[in-house]
Formats: C-alpha cells, structure tokens, sequence
C-alpha cells in the first residue's frame, strides 16, 4: 500500500466553507434491519461512530429515516458535544412504513418539521447540511427546497443539498437555491449516474456515492476488484473506495459498517494509490 500523492487530494471544502476529509462515515446500517428500528447491540453502535471520529473521520452522513431517527439519536448520544471540526449531513423527504418502505412526502411543513426533528435528535442548533432526500413528484420541487432555504435563512440550515437526481433535476434545483453536494447511487459496478458526476465536478459540487462498495459485494474474496487489490497487498473494498477518490477530487465516499474493524479497514483506503492501469483496468470492469 503506497501513500496517496498530492493528485488525489484527501480534503473537500463542502460548500466552500467546511474543509472535511473526503471518505466519510455513512449511518445508514447503525439502526436494525431494514434501516428499521433499534439495532442489536445500540452500545456497539455507539463505539463504531465514535472509534469513526477518533480515526479522523470529519464527515457523517444520516438520515431522519434510518430507524427512523434512530441514527440520528445514536450519533448525538455517541458525539455530543461534536468535535468542532465535525460536519454531520442528514436528510429530509423520506417516510418509513416497515422496513424496505420508503416513500417520499415532500410537502413544505413536513420537510420542516423533519428538521427541526432532526436538530433536536442530533442536538443541533443547526444543520451543516441538509439535503432532500427524494425529489416528491406530487410537490413543485421550489416549494420543497424553498423549505429549506428558509430555514437556511433562519440560521438554523447551513448547506443545502439533493439525492437520487438526474443532470436536468440537479440544474433545477440550483435555479431555486445553491446545492453544494449531490448524493447518487455510484460505484465500481454500477455507474448509472455517470453525467451527474461529471456535471457536478466540472461545477465543483460535492458528489457523494451511495453504497460505494455496493453493500459488500465489491468487498468479497471473489469480487471483480480482488486481482488489483491482491496485486496492492490490499483488501477488495479498500481498492473499491480508492477508485472513487481517484475518480474525481468532488467524490466523497461514506462507507458504512457497525464494525469497528471493518471502519478501520475502510479509512485505510485513503491511503491507497492506485496505478494508471489499475484504474484502467477497474474501469473496464462496467464496460
């Protein structure tokens, strides 16, 4: 494992203001199956988000719907009082019926209740980031990102960002208010959103990929990655994150596991650098 060079920058200052080291801590698996309810073992999860902070992770992202609220809870229990240099992103715009069930309600007065919910489980003043979790096709999306912009207003919202969006939808939203971030499903084997990629690092706008190593199948002894990763003394899900921080400087990865073990494993891949040709030959694995 060779030591990252100054081409692959290790930092992303998220809306130009919030300098924060770009693999991330994601809080999605903290609540129990399904992204339903309390997990197993809440002291676990309580260790593995602050062994993620103490491992130099400064960029958390959750949702008001994991659990729901769930994860929320478990970081404000696990952080608070948050290191100052800490930068936590949740969102809004998901409601949860049972586990697997999501279903996006993005009506004005909900969007704000939800962060004010939020503000008080992650027990905030204000919000780093809050980004729309799905786009409701029943509501003008001005009116659901105007919600936020808002409460942007009312001090009680830093940065606003979207997910699950195409170029068209990521443009839209801009004419209503600045989106600093775009969260997308994206990875080694599925690149689907490749044009949102590509818009948001010509625009300097913060992508950050869903299920980055696609909920483990990239990790496996037998997964498309383990010849590059044999080659490097390294683990298959390192060399999955380390070509999306090589694939552009806006990336920011959020890998997330309740294993301590595997946190540490996946922190380790931003000191990875992998070669021309490995990136060639892991690009070729989608073709």
């Amino acid at each position: 494992m060779t030591t990252s060079t100054a081409t692959t920058p290790l930092t992303f200052d998220l809306g130009g203001d919030l300098t924060i080291h770009r693999l991330g801590y994601g809080a999605m698996q903290l609540p129990g199956p399904g992204v339903w309810g309390e997990p197993a073992d809440r002291a676990a999860a309580v260790r593995v988000v602050r062994a993620a902070v103490e491992q130099g992770v400064d960029f958390i992202d959750t949702a008001d719907s994991y659990g729901p609220a769930v994860s929320e809870q478990i970081i404000g229990e696990a952080l608070h009082p948050y290191p100052e240099q800490l930068v936590i992103g949740t969102k809004a715009g998901l409601t949860r019926q049972g586990p697997g069930i999501w279903t996006p309600v993005g009506r004005p007065a909900y969007l704000k209740q939800q962060v004010e919910l939020s503000l008080r489980y992650l027990k905030q003043e204000r919000i780093d980031l809050i980004q729309l979790h799905r786009i409701d096709p029943e509501v003008p999306l001005a009116d659901q990102l105007g919600a936020f912009a808002e409460l942007q207003a009312e001090g009680k919202v830093r940065h606003i960002g979207v997910s699950e969006v195409s170029v068209d939808e990521l443009k839209a939203a801009r004419e209503v208010t600045e989106i600093v971030s775009v969260q997308n499903l994206y990875n080694l084997t599925n690149r689907q959103s490749q044009d949102v990629l590509d818009y948001a690092t010509a625009e300097g706008i913060a992508f950050i990929p869903w299920f980055p190593i696609a909920t483990g199948d990239l990790a496996r002894p037998d997964s498309p990655v383990a010849a590059v990763a044999a080659e490097l003394d390294a683990t298959p899900s390192q060399v999955a994150l380390a070509w999306l921080l090589q694939k552009s400087p806006v990336v920011l990865p959020i890998p997330g596991t309740t294993s301590v073990e595997h946190l540490t494993e996946n922190l380790a891949a931003a000191q990875l650098t992998l070669s021309d040709d490995d990136m060639a030959e892991l690009d070729a694995l989608a073709r």
